[in-house]
C-alpha cells in the first residue's frame, strides 16, 4: 500500500483545543480557570460558524486600563478565522463585511467603551447590529446603490463579535455575552512578552490547526443539541450551547469542564453587581422600600431610595432619581394584568397624591428580582419605615432599628 492510500489518522481535537488554552496562557492571565475554558471554546466555535445557530459574544471587560484586555483580544485575533479588529465601524460597513464573499469575519472591537459608554453619542444602529447577530438568519434592510438609483436590500448581522473595554456594556449585549472580568495582573502572575512579529505565526499554525479539525466534525457539530448544566436555561443556554457544541465534538475531559466553566460563568454573571438598573429598582422597592406596605406616595419612595447606601438613586447620568425617571424605568414592567405599572392615586389622610401599590409591582418582583433575603430584627430601620395602619407617610415614625418587620400574613395599610 503506498502512502497516498494510508487511512488519515483522526485529529484529536481535545489535544488541538489544550494546545490553544496553553497558548493563551502564555499570555494572559485570564481571572478564573472558568475563563480560559470558555475563551479557548470560543476561538474554536469560531471556525464552526457555518454550521451553528447562534454565536456567544465574548466580552472582557475591567474597570481600569492595564488590565490585559486588549493583549487578550491580540491573542484571539491569531487564532480566529478571518479575524477583523476595530475601535469603532459604521453598521453599514458591518454589514458588507460580514456579507463578504470570502466568508462572515471574526469580528474585534478593542475600546468598546468608545462605542457605548457615557461619551460615545448615537450608536444604536451598532447596538442593533450586536443585539441581532448573534443567531442565524439576523438581517437589516439597507438601502444600496448610488444617488437616486437605489434599491432596497437584505444583510446578515451573523457572525462571531468578541469585544474589549472599561466598565461595562448595554444588557441587551451582556446578555449575549461571555463576561471575562479582567484585573491588573498581580505581582506573582507572570506572562511571556508577546512578540506579534514572532508570536503571531504561533498562533496562526494553532488557528490552521483549528480549523481543520473543525472540518471533521462540522457536521457533527451542525447536529448537535448539547445537553445543558441543570439550572441553564433561557438565554444563557443560547449562549453556551456553541460552545458545549464543541467541548462535546472535542471529547476527552472538555465535556466536563466546559460544563462546569458554564455553571461557574453563568452565576458569576447572575451575581453582577452591574446588572438592569430596572432589577435594581425592583429589589430595592421590594426590599428596602415597602417592606411589606401595600401602597407609597411617589415622593416618599424617592426619599427612601435617595437614603439608600450603595445605590445609584443619587447619581443617575449626574442627577437624582426623580419621579419622571421613576415612571420611565417601572414603565418598562407590566402588572399581573399585563399593563404597565403606572402611577396611581394614593390616599393620605385628605390628600390623594400619585404613588405606586404593591399589588402592580408584585408580578415584576416575582419574575425579575432574586429572592428574598432572610428576614432579620435588624433588616428594619429607620431609614425604611413603612406606611402602617393611622399614620400617614408624611408623619415622622418610631425609630424602629431593633424592631422585627411585620409578618407577611399582615399586609400593612394606608389610612383613609
Amino acid at each position: 500500500m503506498s502512502n497516498t492510500d494510508a487511512p488519515t489518522q483522526p485529529i484529536d481535537g481535545a489535544a488541538v483545543l489544550d494546545d490553544v488554552e496553553a497558548f493563551h496562557r502564555r499570555f494572559n492571565v485570564f481571572p478564573t480557570e472558568a475563563a480560559y475554558v470558555a475563551v479557548t471554546l470560543w476561538d474554536a466555535h469560531a471556525h464552526l460558524i457555518d454550521a451553528l445557530d447562534g454565536t456567544a459574544r465574548l466580552a472582557f471587560l475591567s474597570p481600569e486600563p492595564g488590565s490585559g484586555k486588549s493583549r487578550a483580544l491580540e491573542i484571539v485575533e491569531t487564532l480566529t478565522p478571518r479575524a477583523a479588529t476595530t475601535v469603532n465601524a459604521s453598521p453599514n460597513a458591518l454589514f458588507r463585511l460580514v456579507e463578504a464573499a470570502e466568508g462572515p469575519p471574526t469580528l474585534l472591537f478593542d475600546e468598546i467603551d468608545t462605542v457605548f459608554g457615557p461619551k460615545a453619542g448615537d450608536n444604536e444602529p451598532v447596538r442593533g447590529f450586536l443585539n441581532s447577530g448573534y443567531r442565524r438568519g439576523a438581517k437589516s434592510l439597507r438601502c444600496v446603490g448610488d444617488g437616486s438609483n437605489q434599491t432596497a436590500g437584505w444583510f446578515s448581522s451573523f457572525c462571531a463579535v468578541a469585544m474589549a473595554g472599561l466598565g461595562s456594556l448595554p444588557d441587551t449585549i451582556l446578555t449575549r455575552s461571555i463576561i471575562i472580568r479582567m484585573r491588573k495582573r498581580a505581582p506573582n502572575e507572570k506572562v511571556e512578552p508577546y512578540r506579534r512579529r514572532i508570536h503571531e505565526r504561533e498562533g496562526n499554525a494553532l488557528r490552521d490547526r483549528l480549523a481543520e479539525w473543525a472540518d471533521t466534525v462540522r457536521d457533527d457539530v451542525a447536529d448537535a443539541w448539547p445537553v445543558m448544566p441543570e439550572g441553564v436555561s433561557d438565554r444563557p443556554a443560547d449562549v453556551w450551547e456553541p460552545l458545549l457544541a464543541v467541548a462535546d465534538a472535542a471529547g476527552g475531559h472538555w465535556p466536563t469542564r466546559a460544563r462546569a466553566a458554564c455553571l461557574e460563568l453563568v452565576h458569576t454573571a447572575q451575581d453582577d453587581e452591574a446588572a438592569s438598573l430596572g432589577v435594581r429598582l425592583l429589589t430595592d422597592l421590594r426590599d428596602a422600600v415597602f417592606r411589606g406596605a401595600d401602597r407609597m406616595p411617589t415622593a416618599t419612595i424617592l426619599e427612601r431610595l435617595l437614603s439608600l447606601d450603595d445605590a445609584p438613586w443619587g447619581d443617575l447620568d449626574d442627577k437624582p432619581i426623580n419621579s419622571r425617571v421613576l415612571a420611565k424605568l417601572l414603565g418598562q414592567y407590566v402588572t399581573a394584568a399585563n399593563k404597565p405599572i403606572k402611577p396611581r392615586g394614593v390616599r393620605v389622610g385628605s390628600d390623594t397624591p400619585k404613588g405606586y401599590y404593591a399589588e402592580d409591582l408584585a408580578d415584576a418582583w416575582k419574575r425579575y428580582c432574586p429572592p428574598p433575603p432572610g428576614k432579620s430584627a435588624t433588616a428594619a430601620t429607620s431609614a425604611t419605615p413603612q406606611v402602617s395602619r393611622g399614620e400617614t407617610v408624611a408623619d415622622p415614625l418610631p425609630d424602629i432599628r431593633h424592631t422585627p418587620p411585620e409578618p407577611a400574613t399582615r399586609p400593612l395599610k394606608v389610612a383613609g
